[in-house]
């Protein structure tokens, strides 16, 4: 199922999400782009069965979009 490797997807969704905010999507979209790669990322990169990739996909989307929005914060506070 998941592999301790495809935890490298997490920064990649973050990149991704980052490429579409600078080219024009407002933040507060951001989160749904998150899952929305996730779950492309889980269902048809990982090599799993659907419901499987459906799950995967979902954490990692919305681990991505907690990783970002809690870096975002950390840096805004920090500042």
């Amino acid at each position: 199922m998941f592999q301790l490797y495809d935890v490298a997807l997490i920064p990649l969704i973050m990149g991704i999400v980052e490429l579409f905010k600078r080219g024009g999507l407002p933040g507060k979209y951001s989160p749904f782009v998150a899952v929305i790669f996730g779950l492309l990322f889980g269902m048809f990169y990982l090599g799993v069965s659907l419901k499987e990739g459906f799950v995967v996909g979902l954490m990692l989307g919305l681990s991505a979009s907690g990783l970002y929005s809690g870096t975002r914060e950390v840096v805004k506070n920090g500042k």
